[in-house]
């Protein structure tokens, strides 16, 4: 099953529509391209699908959504998800 999957923006990115996320002490680059522009800062968290913001959360609902993916047995296999994102490194 693939759920999303909260993550707490770290950084960021000039160019591109990505940003550097800590989703349970992986840090990987997410596309933030489908949300509005500058709708997401660091120390926001968002909700990820397949490497993809699909929207921003409070940080309730970020625990919430962890809590949810423990009680399913699903938060291991969400972590190993996250750490198949492959996108660019953000230019500096």
């Amino acid at each position: 099953m693939c759920l999303a999957i909260p993550g707490q923006i770290v950084e960021i990115a000039e160019k591109e529509p990505l940003a550097r996320v800590n989703v349970g002490g992986v840090t990987r680059n997410v596309n933030v391209g489908l949300l509005d522009d500058g709708a997401v800062a660091p120390g926001d968290w968002i909700l990820i699908h397949v490497g993809f913001a699909l929207s921003k959360i409070d940080e309730g609902q970020a625990h919430d959504q962890l809590r949810m993916l423990r009680a399913m047995g699903e938060d291991g296999l969400a972590i190993e998800e996250v750490r198949g994102y492959r996108f660019a490194e953000p230019s500096q």
